[in-house]
C-alpha cells in the first residue's frame, strides 16, 4: 500500500498537477482577459456589501470565512518554511505568481458552483464540483468519485493531522499532555460541527478575520523592528526567483528549485483548483444575485491566504536572519526560531498559538466540506442520525490524530486529493465556457450601470440549473450608490 501511495504522489504531483493547475489559471486568466487584474479592486467592493444571509444560505463573507477556515491552516506556517528551505527566498515571489493565477482559477470553480447549486431538503444551498460534475457535464458516478475522494481527505484524516499538529505544538511549548489536547479540540470542534453549516459559518466568520489580523499585526511589528532590512529582502525574494542570487537558492539551490517550492507550497496553501472551496462558495446566497459574485469573494480569498497570509511568515523567517541554506532547520521549527530571534524568546508559544487558531478553524472548515459531499451522495437527502454519525466518526479521527503519528496517512491524503483536484480540473476544463458566459453577463449589466443579477432565461446554460434560485427576472436597480439591501430587496420584489 505504502508504494502504491508513493507510487500515486509521484505521478500526481511530480509530473500530472502541477502544470495542470498552472496550466487551467493560466487558460481562464487569458480567457478572462486578466479579470484577477482588472477587477481587483472590485472584489473588495463586492466584499463590503457581503454580510447579508437569508433563509437558504449563508452570507457571502461568511462563506469567505469558511473557506479561509479550511485554506488557512499549518501550512501557512510550516509549509511556507519548507518552501524557503528547499527553494530559498525565491519560492515566495513564485508563490505570489501561483496565487496570481490561482485567483482566475478560484474565480471560475465557485462561480460553477453558484451556478449548478441546489436546494436540499431543509431549503439549505449546498453545491461544488460534484454538483456542477453532475449537473453540467451529466456525469453523476464522476461526481460520486469526487465526493469520495473529499470525504476521505478532507473530512478524515487532514482533520487527523490538523490536530496532531496543535497536539504537538501545546505539548512541545507548554507540556500538555497530546491526550488530553485530543479530548479539547473534539469537544470545541464537537460543539461547532454538530450545530451545521451555520453554526460553521458563524464561528469562521468570527474567529478567521482575528487570527488573520492578529498574525499580520505581529508579521508588521517585526518589519517595523526591521525596518532597515526590508529593502535587501525584497531585492533577495526577486533575484533569487530568476537564479540571481545562487547563494539563496535553498540546498537544491538555483531557478528550478524556487520556482518548483514556491509554485508547490503555493498551490497546497490557496487550494485554487482542488475543488474545495466551492463547496462553501455555493451554500452563499449572494450579493449581487449572480454566480460571479461569489466568484470573485472566492478569487479574494486566494489573494488572502497566499499573497498577504503566506508572505507574513515568508518575511518574519527573511527578516530574522535565521534561515540558512542546509542547516537541517525547517518547517514550523524554523518559523518557531525566527520568532524567537525577532520577539526575545515567546517565537514557541506564538507559533502555538497560532496553530492553535489556525488548525481548529482547518478542522471545522473541512468538515463542512465533507458534510456538503456526504449529501450529495445522499440525493440531497440526509437523515440527522446520518450526518450525525458522520460527525462522530470525524470527530473520532481528530482524537485519534491527536495522539498517534500520522506520517503514511498523510500521504494517503494527498494522494486522495490530487486523485480529486485532477477531476476537478478536467471538469473546470470542460465548463470554461460557461463561466466567460457568466463572466460577460455581469459585466454587460455593469457597464449599463445596473446591479448585476443572473437571470437564466436571458443566459441559457448548458446542464440543469435550478430555475428556482436563478429565473427570476432581473429588476433595475442603479449600480451606483446602491447599497446591498436595496439590492437585496429589488430582487424579492422581483421574484
Amino acid at each position: 500500500m505504502e508504494a502504491l501511495i508513493n507510487f500515486l504522489n509521484g505521478l500526481l504531483w511530480g509530473q500530472l498537477l502541477v502544470p495542470l493547475l498552472l496550466g487551467v489559471g493560466l487558460l481562464f486568466t487569458v480567457r478572462l482577459k486578466l479579470l484577477q487584474l482588472r477587477k481587483f479592486s472590485h472584489m473588495f467592493g463586492v466584499l463590503a456589501h457581503s454580510r447579508q444571509e437569508d433563509i437558504n444560505g449563508i452570507s457571502p463573507f461568511q462563506a469567505l470565512c469558511t473557506s479561509l477556515a479550511s485554506r488557512v491552516g499549518t501550512g501557512n506556517l510550516a509549509g511556507v518554511a519548507v518552501a524557503i528551505y528547499l527553494g530559498g527566498a525565491g519560492a515566495v515571489f513564485w508563490m505570489w505568481m501561483t496565487a496570481l493565477l490561482g485567483m482566475a482559477t478560484g474565480y471560475a470553480e465557485s462561480c460553477l458552483a453558484q451556478l449548478y447549486k441546489v436546494k436540499d431538503d431543509s431549503g439549505t444551498y449546498r453545491g461544488g464540483p460534484a454538483y456542477y460534475i453532475e449537473r453540467g457535464l451529466g456525469q453523476r458516478w464522476l461526481g460520486m468519485l469526487f465526493a469520495l475522494l473529499l470525504i476521505l481527505s478532507f473530512g478524515f484524516v487532514f482533520n487527523a493531522v490538523q490536530a496532531n499538529s496543535i497536539a504537538s505544538a501545546m505539548e512541545t511549548a507548554f507540556g500538555f499532555d497530546t491526550q488530553w489536547t485530543g479530548v479539547v479540540i473534539a469537544l470545541l470542534a464537537g460543539l461547532v460541527i454538530f450545530g451545521g453549516v451555520r453554526s460553521i459559518a458563524r464561528v469562521a466568520e468570527m474567529v478567521v478575520p482575528l487570527m488573520a489580523l492578529i498574525y499580520l499585526l505581529i508579521a508588521l511589528a517585526i518589519l517595523v523592528m526591521n525596518i532597515d532590512q526590508v529593502p535587501a529582502v525584497f531585492g533577495n525574494i526577486i533575484d533569487s526567483a530568476f537564479g540571481l542570487n545562487q547563494a539563496a537558492g535553498g540546498i537544491a539551490g538555483g531557478l528550478m528549485a524556487a520556482m518548483m517550492n514556491g509554485v508547490k507550497r503555493g498551490l497546497f496553501s490557496n487550494e485554487a483548483g482542488m475543488g474545495s472551496a466551492p463547496n462553501a462558495a455555493a451554500t452563499a446566497s449572494p450579493t449581487p444575485h449572480h454566480p460571479a459574485s461569489q466568484g470573485f469573494m472566492q478569487a479574494l480569498g486566494v489573494f488572502i491566504d497566499t499573497v498577504v497570509i503566506c508572505s507574513c511568515t515568508a518575511f518574519i523567517i527573511l527578516v530574522s536572519g535565521v534561515f540558512e541554506p542546509g542547516n537541517g532547520v525547517s518547517g514550523v521549527e524554523l518559523t518557531q526560531l525566527a520568532l524567537d530571534q525577532t520577539l526575545g524568546g515567546v517565537g514557541k508559544y506564538l507559533v502555538a498559538i497560532a496553530i492553535l487558531f489556525f488548525a481548529f478553524t482547518s478542522i471545522i472548515g473541512n468538515y463542512m466540506y465533507a458534510e456538503n459531499n456526504v449529501v450529495y451522495l445522499l440525493r440531497d437527502r440526509p437523515t440527522r442520525l446520518v450526518l450525525n454519525l458522520v460527525r462522530s466518526a470525524v470527530l473520532a479521527m481528530v482524537l485519534w490524530g491527536a495522539m498517534e503519528k500520522v506520517g503514511v496517512v498523510w500521504d494517503a491524503a494527498d494522494a486522495s486529493m490530487g486523485l480529486m483536484a485532477l477531476v476537478n480540473l478536467v471538469a473546470l476544463l470542460l465548463l470554461s465556457g460557461v463561466v466567460v458566459k457568466l463572466t460577460r453577463d455581469y459585466e454587460a449589466q455593469q457597464s449599463q450601470g445596473l446591479v448585476p443579477h443572473f437571470d437564466l432565461r436571458r443566459v441559457p446554460l448548458p446542464g440543469r440549473v435550478d430555475r428556482s434560485i436563478w429565473g427570476h427576472p432581473a429588476p433595475s436597480v442603479p449600480y451606483n450608490g446602491v447599497v446591498a439591501g436595496q439590492a437585496k430587496q429589488a430582487d424579492k420584489v422581483g421574484a
